[in-house]
């Protein structure tokens, strides 16, 4: 059984594939956006996946690939095509090499014409194919840079990507009207580029004028992709909070445990974002707490200390979670959610004020 998940960059308009063998949780992730990793690690480990492989269609120009900082993170192989002109990648693929996790495989199928390291990659029952910026729903990637060939593609597409069965599922590496997946029948009846009769000529002089604009990321995301994405000085940039041993859900989140809140309340201000009966009802309130109810804390955000983090507390963590997103819109930074809420802390017997003397089981 698999896992499968689509994952999308509004900025470059990017999907993100991630797919795990469910019996062993081996995963592979195809085409990472660098901005996007936080994101796909959290997924990972809300699901349970140990990620072994993080490969690229191509080399893209219209993004930074995430790949060089989930291998600094998860220990994964970065994969791409031999052809791609690649460094910091450890499996330099050929046509027909197969990205095993677990008990399933991708088939890498050579598809130049967008660029000379593209790749297609195949699920092993034929069912579902990702390709990249080779075929595109209902157009394909342009041909007109970086190696870029519109008689190879149509070769490519004709010969790997049609040839599958009707009823393969395409996965595109980009759509920018909203649309998820097509298929091998769809396109090669209804694509206005390549299906139905289109000959090879009609398609070399459709992309020889398509008159399209430079790509906008190509300075920096070309030179960046060489090299896997790896940042100059192997600096991983300041995404990542400092002040806390934080966790980032896939909702995105930031969340803190209450061992590390219990043995750290001084360096911290606690908001409890509860009604008034909540705060001083049967769970109590950690000591030292600020207590804004969240209907207001958009009009009373400005009583709390910008140069303190904060840790929104609540019942369960869902309306304190929300707190932190209002918070971050005025501006702050160092906020964090306590997993779990006040369920969770007196579950753990840690200090309160008022409240029940009995410990309460932790519900969430």
């Amino acid at each position: 059984m698999l896992i499968f998940r689509q994952l999308f960059d509004q900025v470059s308009s990017t999907y993100t594939y991630l797919i795990g063998d469910v019996d062993t949780a081996e995963a592979v992730i195809i085409d990472a956006v660098y901005e996007q990793v936080g994101r796909d690690r959290a997924l990972l480990e809300e699901l349970g996946l140990n990620l072994i492989h993080v490969i690229d269609t191509h080399c893209h120009a219209d993004h930074v690939t995430g790949a060089w900082l989930l291998k600094h993170h998860t220990g994964a192989r970065i994969g791409i095509s031999e052809n791609a002109g690649v460094e910091e990648a450890e499996n330099l693929m050929t046509h027909g090499d197969h990205v095993n996790f677990g008990s399933r495989y991708l088939e890498a199928r050579a598809t130049p014409g967008h660029t000379n390291g593209c790749m297609t990659y195949v699920m092993d029952d034929k069912t579902m194919a990702f390709t990249g910026d080779s075929l595109l729903i209902r157009g394909c990637g342009r041909t007109d840079f970086q190696q870029g060939n519109a008689r190879t593609m149509y070769r490519s597409i004709h010969t790997q990507i049609f040839v599958l069965p009707d009823g393969t599922k395409l996965y595109p590496g980009h759509d920018y009207k909203g649309i998820t997946m097509t298929s091998v029948a769809e396109e090669k009846q209804f694509n206005p580029r390549l299906g139905g009769q289109i000959s090879e000529q009609d398609f070399v002089g459709y992309m020889n004028n398509l008159g399209l604009a430079h790509p906008k990321q190509i300075d920096i995301a070309l030179p960046a992709n060489l090299h896997s994405g790896r940042p100059e000085n192997d600096t991983v940039g300041d995404a990542e909070p400092t002040w806390a041993p934080l966790k980032l859900t896939f909702a995105g989140v930031w969340e803190i445990d209450p061992q590390w809140l219990e043995e750290n309340l001084r360096k911290v201000q606690v908001l409890d974002v509860r009604e008034d009966e909540e705060y001083e009802g049967p769970l109590g309130h950690i000591p030292d707490a600020v207590h804004i109810p969240l209907g207001a804390l958009a009009e009373r955000a400005n009583e709390i200390k910008p140069d303190v983090p904060i840790v929104t507390v609540c019942r369960a963590g869902a309306r304190s979670a929300q707190a932190t997103v209002l918070l971050r819109r005025t501006g702050l930074r160092d906020v964090a959610n306590l997993s779990g809420g006040m369920l969770r802390w007196r579950d753990r017997n840690y200090p309160v004020v008022g409240g029940d003397k009995l410990p309460i089981r932790d519900l969430s």
